[in-house]
C-alpha cells in the first residue's frame, strides 16, 4: 500500500540546519493496522505528513500503491489526499459553526454535483456518525461534544470519501486513557471491518503495541 525509502527531512532557517528524518525506510501492508512510535520530537508526525502527501521530503521516496507521489503534479497529489488517504490529528480541527452532521458532510462538497449526490453524501454521512456511535448526537455542535466524541465525529469525516489509507497523528493525545482506548477500539474495528489500511502515530507504546507491526523512531531514525 504504502512505501517509503530512504527519507530525509531537514528544515533550515539560512544560518543552521535541523536534520528531523535521517533515512526512513518502511512499508506498510495492504489492509494491515501499523504503529509508529517513539519520543516526542522524534519526527514521527512528520513523517506520518511525509507519508500522507502533505509535506514534501528533502530526499527519498514516497509511493503509494506503486505511485511516486512526489512525482505527480499538485493536482494529482491533492486528488489522493482528499479521495485516497484519510487523516485524523490531534486537534479535531472541527468546523465550530457546523454540527456533527454538517462536519462529517463537508469533505464531500469536493466532488459535489447534484441535489441527488447530496442527498447520498448526507445519508453517507448520517451512516458513518451512527457507526462511530453518534447515532443520537449528529445535530449538536463541536462545543456541546466531548473530547472523545468530538474525535469520533473527526474520525467519521476522514472516512467520507471512503479512502484506502488512514493515518492518524496522536489520535488519543487530548483524551484520557479510558476514551483513548475506546478511540483505539474504534479505529481497530475500522481495520478490521472495513478492510482498511491504518498506520498509527503514537508516543504510547503501549497503545501501538496493539498494531500488526510496530516501527520505533528516535532521534529521527529508525530503531529495534
Amino acid at each position: 500500500m504504502l512505501e517509503a525509502k530512504n527519507i530525509h527531512k531537514v528544515y533550515s532557517n539560512g544560518k543552521k540546519e535541523l536534520r528531523v528524518l535521517k533515512g526512513v525506510s518502511l512499508t506498510i501492508e495492504r489492509d494491515s493496522f501499523t504503529a509508529i512510535t517513539g519520543p516526542s520530537g522524534a519526527g514521527k508526525s512528520t513523517l506520518l505528513h511525509i507519508l500522507g502527501g502533505l509535506d514534501a521530503p528533502s530526499e527519498g521516496k514516497v509511493s503509494f500503491k506503486g505511485e511516486d507521489l512526489y512525482a505527480l503534479g499538485d493536482a494529482a497529489l491533492a486528488g489522493i489526499r482528499n479521495k485516497r488517504i484519510g487523516f485524523v490529528f490531534q486537534f479535531y480541527h472541527l468546523l465550530s459553526e457546523f454540527s456533527a452532521l454538517e462536519n462529517v458532510f463537508f469533505p464531500g462538497l469536493i466532488d459535489f454535483k447534484s441535489r441527488s449526490a447530496g442527498k447520498e453524501l448526507k445519508k453517507r454521512a448520517v451512516e458513518l456518525l451512527k457507526q462511530v456511535g453518534l447515532g443520537e448526537r449528529m445535530g449538536h455542535f463541536p462545543a456541546e461534544l466531548s473530547g472523545g466524541e468530538k474525535q469520533r465525529v473527526a474520525i467519521a469525516r476522514s472516512l467520507m470519501n471512503a479512502p484506502e489509507l488512514l493515518l492518524c497523528d496522536e489520535p488519543t493525545g487530548n483524551l484520557d486513557s479510558e476514551t483513548g482506548n475506546e478511540i483505539i477500539g474504534l479505529i481497530k474495528k475500522i481495520n478490521r471491518e472495513s478492510l482498511m489500511t491504518v498506520l498509527l502515530v503514537t508516543h504510547n507504546r503501549e497503545l501501538a503495541a496493539s498494531a500488526d507491526k510496530v516501527y520505533y523512531l528516535r532521534d529521527g531514525s529508525l530503531v529495534d
